[in-house]
């Protein structure tokens, strides 16, 4: 069968199958500060690394919501790791609470100080990114219409690891156990990992080696 996404109506599924498809997604857990100094917390799937060198990561806001609009008036924030072992507290942090609620008190979490921004780490989160806010791309509508979605792109400044998911210097998913969102209602752990060594060009660059 085909899904029409450019079609209204679902035909024969109940449900759009794009978010079960794009999947495992890892969970952009973002703290930021609003102007007045009020802590912000909340989960975003649609979160990812775009660079390497400087290291760039984004995330994309359905909305101009409480997160973009504290970064875009404050300049920094930070991506904390969502793991299994947090699980409930990451999907209470993603609930539409009014401004100036502080999620991580209403999730249960502790508020640490982050070294190079103002944004606040959650301390039970074994690792995080802390981010100096680059750009907002309001991503382009089909119709023209006015865009209701916004990419923002962070640079990574500091990394904070707890040093009990580290194993001979290296980070041990097993250990970390991050939690990744997939469609519908639906949330995954990557617990295993295996290496594949990159196969080399012939000499001539004509096939695999």
């Amino acid at each position: 069968m085909h899904f029409e996404t450019l079609v209204n109506g679902r035909g024969p599924l109940r449900h759009d199958p794009f978010k079960a498809l794009v999947v495992p997604r890892p969970i952009g857990w973002i703290s930021s500060l609003s102007r007045e100094g009020l802590v912000n917390l909340a989960p975003y799937s649609a979160f990812n690394m775009v660079g390497y060198d400087p290291n760039i990561v984004m995330f994309a806001s359905a909305g101009r919501k409480d997160s973009l609009i504290n970064i875009e008036a404050t300049g920094e924030f930070v991506c904390n790791l969502a793991t299994y072992d947090l699980r409930e507290a990451v999907v209470k942090t993603s609930v539409p609470v009014n401004p100036g609620v502080d999620e991580m008190q209403l999730a249960g979490l502790t508020a640490a100080p982050s070294l190079h921004v103002k944004a606040p780490r959650v301390a039970e989160s074994p690792a995080a990114l802390e981010c100096q806010y680059l750009q907002t791309i309001p991503v382009p509508t089909l119709d023209g219409s006015e865009p209701q979605h916004f990419m923002v792109l962070g640079r990574v400044v500091a990394v904070y690891l707890d040093d009990a998911i580290l194993t001979d210097g290296k980070v041990d998913i097993a250990k970390l156990k991050p939690l990744t969102r997939l469609g519908y209602l639906d949330y995954g752990v990557l617990e295993h990992c295996f290496s594949m060594p990159r196969p080399k060009a012939t000499p001539d660059g004509t096939g695999i080696d």
